[in-house]
């Protein structure tokens, strides 16, 4: 597996925006281009950190050419609504012990 880590400083106000744009963009990338999805932390009311999860590096240097058009209107959302987006990290993952629980 392999992991990207991202950085967004949100502008005060446009949280809803962002988030709105990251869920719809996460999930376009997830159904075309074959992620496997991706987790976002609140660092702070206005930072975020995500972490998108490939099946393996490949997969991810070859994404961005499958997504809709709509793809374009939740990009450009998301860099409207942020001061700054930022690629932090790009590793393998070695170990994965994180466990899915049914909720209830």
């Amino acid at each position: 597996m392999y992991v990207v880590m991202y950085s967004f400083k949100v502008k005060p106000k446009q949280e809803l925006a962002f988030l709105d744009s990251w869920r719809a963009l996460t999930k376009l990338i997830y159904e075309y281009e074959g992620s496997l999805g991706s987790r976002l932390h609140k660092k702070n009311a206005l930072h975020y950190i995500a972490y998108a999860q490939w099946p393996n590096k490949t997969v991810f240097e070859a994404a961005g050419y499958k997504l809709p058009k709509e793809a374009n209107i939740y990009r450009d959302l998301m860099r409207i609504s942020c001061e700054e987006i930022e690629v932090l990290e790009k590793f393998e993952v070695i170990e994965d012990l994180i466990k899915q629980k049914p909720y209830g």
